[in-house]
Order: C-alpha cells, then structure tokens, then sequence
C-alpha cells in the first residue's frame, strides 16, 4: 500500500541530490520541500487508508439504522473523497444496506475514522477555523492555501467556520473549574460592541430606523445622523482577583501637589489583578442571555456562593436590570459598580461648563470632585454642580454639560460605592471588559470595510473567545467526540462491529 508514496519519497531525494549538487540556493531546496513534500504527505495518508479498506471486515452482527431498519446486505467499494490538509483523498469502505431501496446505506468505517460529514477534513477545518479567528475570511483562505496548498471558497470557509463554533455552547457548559482559593473575589464584567452589518442581521429596529431615514446625503451622515448599520455584540468577562485595599491618594492623588511632592510621597498601592480570566460574546443573544451566561460561568466557580461577588458595568440600565434580575433568581448576593473611568468623563462633561478649554483649574476642580465620589459623596457632588450652575446664573445651554453629569450621578448613586469597594480591595473600572472590547470585536470584527452576517459574525466571536480563553485544543477534542455523535452514532440503533 506504500510503494506509491516511497516512490514519490525517492524521487523527491534524488531531486534534492541533485540540486545539492547543482549548487541551489537553501530558500530554493525548501520551497521544493513544501511543494513535493505535500504530495508524499497525501500518498501516505491515501496509504493509511487503503490499508484501512484492505482490513475491514463484514460484522458479525448486521447493524441496524436509527430509523429501525437492519441492513442485511454488504457491499464493497463504496467510496467518498475526503479533502484533506495535503489534498484530496479517497476513502473506500464497506456499505450496509438494506433492502428497501430508498433506505440510507450505513458505513461502519465512516464511524470509526470519524469521517466529517463534508467534504472537507476536520483537520483542514480546523486550519481554517483557526486562520478565521485572526483575520479576515478572504484572508484565512488566503493563509490556508499558502500553508497547506488546498483551496477553500470563502463561502465554504464561512460555513466551516460556522460548523467549527456549533459546540462551544455545550463544551463550556461541562467544564468544571478547579475552585479559586478562599478570600478571593469574583468578578463579572458586562460591556457593549456595535458590529457592522449587512442589512439582513440588523436587529428588527435598528433595520426600521434605517429604513425611515429622510433627506439623508449621498455620501456622508449629516450632523447628529446615525449610520443604523450596527448590531451589539455583547461581551460577558469573568475572572477572579485578590483584594487589594486601597485609599482615595491611590486612585486619585491630592490636587496641586507640587513634582516635589509627588516624588517623595510612598508608591501608590495598586489595583486587584484578574486572573484565571474567561469570556464570552454574542451578537445574536440579547443582553439578558449573555448576562445569564456569565453567571452561570460564575457559578461553576462559586457553586454555593461563598465567595464576594463583585459586578462592574458602564452604567447601561438594561444591564443593570439583567443583572439584578439574575441574581435574584439564583439567590446570590451582588455588589454592582458603575466603572469609574465613565464617571470621570461625566465630571470633566461638568467641568467646561465651569471652565475654559484647556484651563488648568479645570483638572484641580474634577480632581476635588472625584475624591468626594470615590469617598461615597457622590450625591453631594452631584447636588454641588447644580448649585454652582445655578449660583452663576447660566442658561439652559451653558449648562447643559453640568446638568447631564449631575443626572447621571444621582441615578447611578446606588452602584457608586467607591469608598466600600476600596476598603474590601474590589476593583472599581471594567478595563479588563474594555479590552476583550478591543480584542475580541474591534481587532477582527472592525476591519475596514468589513459588513457581517449574523451567523459569520456569531461563529467568529465564539471561536475567538474559545481561543483568548486557551481552550481551543480541549475544546476542538470535545468537538470531534460531538461530531462523531452527531454524524455517525445517531444513524445507528444497534451495532456490532466485532470481526
């Protein structure tokens, strides 16, 4: 069965020999490698597979189909191609039919090879579902020919990415984590991307909004226009840190002080550290499902809710809703805090109602009113800056900037307990959701140009998640052992495979 394939090695040695001799330069004798060395790849695994088919037996006991139905009759020389990393294959094996004509063969060596349903093999969907997470699809196909030699049409590449995601869902809902020592907090983290589009999988109103737009201008949005071409991907981080106490100098240090002062003065404490992170994103689930899927996530850490369970969120009321709503149902005990970077710039949204642009005054003023925030005054604050626009007289557009971070800090009073969360050590801004933001959706699903479809989209995001958690090679194992399920298992109701 290899004498196709060492014949192709030896004639790859002797040309080698040769252009040794000849004086061919190391990048010429490599490229030559790579090329030929595909082919004797693919003979050998050709080989594999005849010997395969050489070796399979009839079973002892014929094998009855998930439809009820025994197939009595055996046959030989069914064959199918598989596309391979190193090129198109043939596998040959025995089929089991039955005697109504119409009734579906069944091939016991499909199952025990794990044969993909596709043409495609799963080693080579694997490459391009790897490929697919880094780049654009054109690009992926790009990067797997070069590699591998195979071509792959972008729509395939698009449907094998698809294919690949099917089993994240199931594959992290039987993980079981090893439990975080005691004392440590878990944190959850909650953030919003919006992705480009096609129009097809925009969300019911925000095609709607698109379709009513009026005297829009051929080429560019008009001022206060919304392009409406954008779908959230909501974003779910969990990860667990240990307390870091800290005081209102660390975070923000006293206004004024002097270069001096600011050298001799003790290093500033610094926030808890995430570790053991994990994440999740969705652009077809609603916020309440990714939500859910974060506490259930946080669950598998803390299955009887003894540890402190911290929640951090820009301030979006639907996820504070979810939140509490989920945490209701499960009976847990959750601190939310709004991020502390968004109440900044609502203070500095105050302060050039106060101030010139560019006044340094400006930064001693924000500096002053972030301490009393993070010292749990946030209400004083807030009715502070009302009393100062309103002392100097100013009309409803000077300060309007005032006016819009007073409301929001007396709604989000309740999630504004800096001087408890400082004290207890919990972290106080969503950096590490931010930037799964970044990464996650901007790196990849913001290339230029780029308008998605929903089920392109949703693929991407949760193979990139499955590989920034580093659980692409367990989770891609458990994804075979499904795919033989689904394929291969489920076509039978009995079998024997015994020789």
């Amino acid at each position: 069965m290899f004498a196709a394939s060492r014949e192709l090695y030896f004639a790859l040695e002797a040309d080698l020999v040769s252009r040794v001799a000849a004086g061919s330069t190391a990048d010429a004798v490599e490229d030559l490698i790579d090329e030929r060395g595909r082919e004797v790849h693919r003979a050998l695994l050709q080989a594999c597979l005849d010997t395969y088919a050489q070796r399979e037996r009839r079973a002892q006991t014929a094998p009855v189909g998930a439809d009820g139905t025994t197939r009595t009759r055996v046959e030989k020389g069914h064959s199918r191609t598989l596309v391979s990393r190193f090129g198109p294959v043939v596998v040959t094996r025995l089929a089991y039919r039955a005697r109504p004509p119409k009734t579906p063969n069944l091939h016991l060596a499909d199952l025990e090879l794990n044969l993909p349903a596709g043409v495609h093999s799963h080693t080579l969907r694997r490459d391009v579902a790897v490929e697919a997470t880094r780049g654009s699809f054109d690009g992926a196909v790009d990067a797997v020919e070069r590699f591998t030699g195979q071509k792959v049409g972008k729509r395939q590449a698009v449907e094998l990415a698809r294919s690949a995601a099917c089993d994240v869902e199931a594959f992290y809902a039987q993980v079981t984590l090893e439990v975080a020592g005691a004392g440590r907090i878990l944190v959850l983290q909650f953030d919003g991307k919006g992705v480009v589009m096609r129009p097809e999988g925009l969300r019911p109103a925000t095609a709607k909004a698109a379709q009513q737009k009026k005297n829009r201008l051929a080429t560019r949005l008009s001022p206060g226009e919304k392009s409406n071409r954008k779908r959230m991907a909501e974003i779910a981080v969990v990860h667990d840190a240990a307390p870091a106490p800290r005081t209102v100098d660390d975070v923000v240090p006293l206004p004024g002080r002097a270069n001096a002062e600011v050298s001799a003065a003790p290093a500033r404490a610094k926030g808890p550290k995430a570790t053991g992170k994990w994440l999740t994103a969705s652009v077809v689930d609603d916020i309440a499902t990714v939500v859910a899927a974060g506490f259930d996530e946080a669950e598998r850490r803390d299955r009887h809710h003894q540890r402190t369970w911290v929640v951090l969120v820009d301030g979006n009321n639907t996820q504070i809703e979810a939140i509490q709503t989920e945490a209701a149902r499960r009976g847990v005990t959750v601190h939310v805090l709004v991020d502390f970077v968004h109440v900044t710039e609502y203070i500095w949204t105050a302060a050039w109602s106060f101030f010139e642009t560019g006044d340094p005054d400006a930064e001693t003023w924000v500096r002053t009113q972030l301490r009393q925030i993070l010292r749990g005054k946030a209400s004083a604050v807030a009715a502070g800056i009302r009393r100062r626009a309103t002392y100097n007289q100013y009309d409803a557009a000077e300060r309007k900037g005032a006016d819009t971070a007073a409301n929001y800090l007396t709604a989000k009073a309740p999630h504004l307990g800096y001087g408890t969360a400082l004290a207890n050590g919990w972290p106080i801004a969503t950096g590490v959701v931010e930037g799964t933001c970044r990464h996650l959706i901007k790196d990849r699903m913001d290339i230029t140009g780029a308008r998605w479809g929903l089920e392109g989209a949703e693929s991407v995001l949760l193979l990139r998640a499955v590989v920034t958690n580093g659980d692409f090679d367990a989770y891609w194992a458990y994804h075979l052992d499904q795919e033989q399920q689904r394929n291969h298992h489920s076509k039978f109701a009995l079998l024997d495979t015994a020789a």
